[in-house]
């Protein structure tokens, strides 16, 4: 297999669970303290090697593409300002990776989204990020999931484990056989219920694909959904019987960016380990908890 170096970041969803912000603002451009939470998957997906981007959109996110774009004029008003440590965190915004950009024209499943980028990943294995999701840890998710990859030479899915009341809300990754943190794939189970299965293993929104998992999504046809939405778990869930699938459970903290308590607490954290709002945080804390 080739070196990783593309990724795919799907960034199509309405982000209902958001409203009223997310009417008029993507959700994956809603900041963690200041800085977008797409930005930081893209930053997640270069520190571990990945040079070409291509960002799944759908109607209404402009916003995406001008965050990164270069603004003349503002970059232009911070020198004038003499503004330079705010110059310096958006300057180089558009040269982190070379990003393109796709549209979805109708939400149609997280499949769909990921075969709109087939032409641009072409017949290379390819890292997948979804909009909801970050890790803060020694590692970030991307660059585990590479260095998975690159023992296994193998489709690997990011997992996390989760508590029995949780495991009926959630996709379930089956698997008998583990080395440490990483398990090799049986079955995927669609919010079993708990005493259905003994796993307490779901897949979240990170991935290295192979070039043949477009064809198991086009297969899949959204037979198992009932809006007829293409799914890459069905993907998945045709493929395993085919070939090893591999699920890494990830190192460090995870955050649900798409859940507002889950942004709530990335804030948080994230905030408290800056040295300008850390210390008066937690004083500010102390007072209310």
């Amino acid at each position: 297999m080739k070196p990783i170096t593309k990724c795919v970041i799907a960034a199509a969803g309405y982000g209902t669970r958001f409203l009223p912000a997310t009417k008029a603002m993507p959700k994956e451009m809603l900041p963690v303290v200041d800085k977008p939470v797409l930005q930081y998957l893209v930053e997640e997906a270069v520190a571990a090697g990945i040079t070409d981007i291509v960002i799944v959109t759908g109607r209404g996110k402009h916003s995406i593409e001008d965050h990164f774009d270069t603004s003349f004029e503002l970059e232009y008003t911070l020198v004038e300002k003499k503004k330079h440590a705010l110059l310096a965190s958006v300057e180089n915004i558009p040269n982190l990776a070379r990003i393109a950009y796709v549209r979805q024209p109708i939400p149609k499943g997280d499949g769909d989204a990921i075969l709109r980028a087939r032409t641009f990943v072409g017949d290379e294995p390819c890292l997948v990020l979804f909009g909801d999701d970050l890790i803060k840890g020694k590692k970030g998710g991307a660059e585990q999931l590479i260095e998975a990859f690159s023992r296994k030479q193998a489709p690997v899915i990011a997992l996390e484990r989760i508590s029995d009341e949780k495991v009926s809300s959630y996709g379930i990754v089956e698997s008998s056989s583990s080395e440490g943190r990483m398990h090799k794939v049986d079955r995927f189970l669609e919010k079993p219920r708990a005493e259905e299965t003994s796993s307490r293993l779901w897949a979240i929104g990170k991935y290295v694909i192979t070039p043949e998992v477009f064809d198991y999504i086009v297969k899949s046809g959204g037979a198992t959904s009932k809006d007829g939405e293409l799914r890459l778990a069905d993907a998945f869930a045709a493929m395993v019987a085919d070939r090893d699938i591999y699920g890494l459970e990830m190192e460090g903290i995870r955050y649900d960016t798409g859940d507002k308590l889950g942004f709530i607490k990335a804030t948080i954290d994230f905030a408290l380990e800056r040295d300008d709002l850390g210390p008066a945080l937690k004083e500010f804390l102390k007072t209310r908890v």
